[in-house]
Formats: C-alpha cells, structure tokens, sequence
C-alpha cells in the first residue's frame, strides 16, 4: 500500500508518551500513530452504525411481542452465574 508522509504537530510530552510506548511494544512512533488513526476511524464507523440503527428503531420500533419472546428466552437461557 502507498503511504503518504503527513506532517502532525504534536506537543513535547505527547511525543514522549508516544515514543517510551511504542519502545515498550517493540515497534515506533509512525506505526503507533497509524493505529490510532485507524482506531479513530473504526470508533466513528461504529458510532455512525450505532446512530442509524437507533434512529431506524424510532422509525419502526421492534414489535411488542418479539421483545417479550426474546427477554422470556433469554431468562430461560442464561446460565445460572
């Protein structure tokens, strides 16, 4: 995959952080941030999920019936802790 290079500020103690963090797991500074990059990304991409099936439900709310079935099953499922 091609890669661009990105120029990010950052302040001198997050810089640290990054850097005795990315040490501690064996790998560097440009990885760590790749992945919070792409952690960023997955949380919004679960949010916007999360958002549209909320507003699907006000939409079209789950039948009454099915919602009683599936606590009655559920209580009868779950183990017992």
């Amino acid at each position: 995959m091609a890669r661009r290079e990105v120029l990010v500020q950052l302040d001198d103690d997050l810089v640290e952080q990054l850097d005795a963090l990315a040490t501690d797991l064996g790998t560097n500074r440009s990885e760590l941030m790749r992945r919070g990059a792409q952690a960023v990304l997955d949380a919004e991409g679960l949010a916007t999920a999360d958002r549209q099936l909320r507003v699907a439900y006000l939409r079209r709310p789950a039948d009454p019936a099915l919602v009683q079935s599936a606590r009655r099953l559920a209580a009868e499922s779950a183990p017992a802790w």
